[in-house]
């Protein structure tokens, strides 16, 4: 008899304990129970979470180069994850006190394993730099895009020019800037700019020649996916850049991008119209060009067909 009151007792506490719970299970809504389940998802998400990282290459130049057009290329691989805009953290002292980390917040989210590319081409002209992105990261790799120098000079003048009128302000003829007594001005900044060679020593005497990756900007343009594929090797990408990736436009009279169906051009700057110069002072900044050109292939181990 006793044994009967004990058992009983028993199982009526059991059942209490077990109303308990399902009244508490039914006043949180059931939380209690996934909580396995809100663990694993978590574990899970924190896994595949994209981070903000720093770059792992940079584009550092020049300035009308076309860095735009490299940058929008190998956007198209999927292992890369660009920058949408021009940081100029290293060359701005504004954003370079700010640190590493507004530095770091201007970049894309990338999976583990994708690189992040940004591209700032006022960098390579700006003393400061190299030894600025030597202390962020010794190991990173930079690109330089070059086109003929003297077209260069042009279209970085066509460039400011186009600027200043959008804002309803004058400004001088090419000539009448480029040109003082009837020679070459070498005070021109954007002749200064064009100077490769001097700006590139200065990133020789941080980086080893191997670091810094020289992208030919005329041949991109007439050609593009030879150049792509040497800058994938470049980066240690897997080759996934191919021809198809591109078209010729013949309305904009240059490359289009394709990418899983959509079709890219870059911005209607992009092959505007130069600002006209007389072809007796073209032909005057060639040959000034020539010795500091010559000066820039022995350097890279490899010339161009420039004017």
């Amino acid at each position: 008899m006793l044994w009967t009151v004990l058992l009983a007792l028993l199982v009526l506490l059991l059942l209490q304990t077990q109303l308990s719970v399902c009244l508490r299970e039914l006043r949180t809504g059931g939380s209690s129970s996934p909580a396995y389940s809100s663990s694993s998802s978590s574990s899970s998400s924190s896994y595949n979470a994209t981070q903000q990282r720093l770059p792992g290459a940079i584009i550092i130049g020049v300035r009308k180069g076309g860095t735009r057009a490299l940058l929008e290329m190998l956007n198209l691989h999927p292992d890369v994850e660009v920058a949408k805009a021009e940081v100029h953290y290293f060359n701005v002292e504004e954003h370079f006190r700010r640190g590493l980390a507004w530095y770091r917040a201007q970049m894309p989210f990338t999976l583990p394993g994708q690189l992040t590319v940004e591209k700032t081409p006022g960098y390579f002209a700006a003393p400061q730099v190299p030894a600025r992105i030597w202390d962020m990261n010794p190991a990173v790799r930079l690109l330089l895009i070059v086109r003929d120098p003297a077209e260069r000079l042009v279209s970085d003048y066509t460039q400011v020019l186009h600027n200043r009128l959008t804002r309803h302000k004058p400004y001088q003829p090419l000539e009448e800037l480029l040109l003082r007594k009837g020679h070459i001005d070498p005070g021109y900044k954007a002749l200064q700019r064009s100077l490769y060679h001097q700006h590139l020593a200065r990133w020789l005497e941080v980086f080893p020649r191997e670091q810094i990756h020289v992208v030919d900007g005329n041949a991109l343009i007439r050609d593009p996916f030879p150049e792509l594929r040497k800058a994938e090797r470049f980066l240690d990408l897997p080759p996934r850049i191919s021809p198809n990736n591109f078209y010729y436009n013949t309305t904009k009279g240059f490359y289009c991008l394709l990418s899983a169906g959509h079709d890219k051009c870059l911005d209607e700057s992009k092959g505007r119209p130069h600002a006209p110069l007389s072809t007796q002072a073209f032909k005057k900044l060639c040959r000034y060009f020539r010795k500091p050109n010559k000066l820039f292939f022995e350097m890279v181990g490899r010339s161009f067909s420039w004017c």
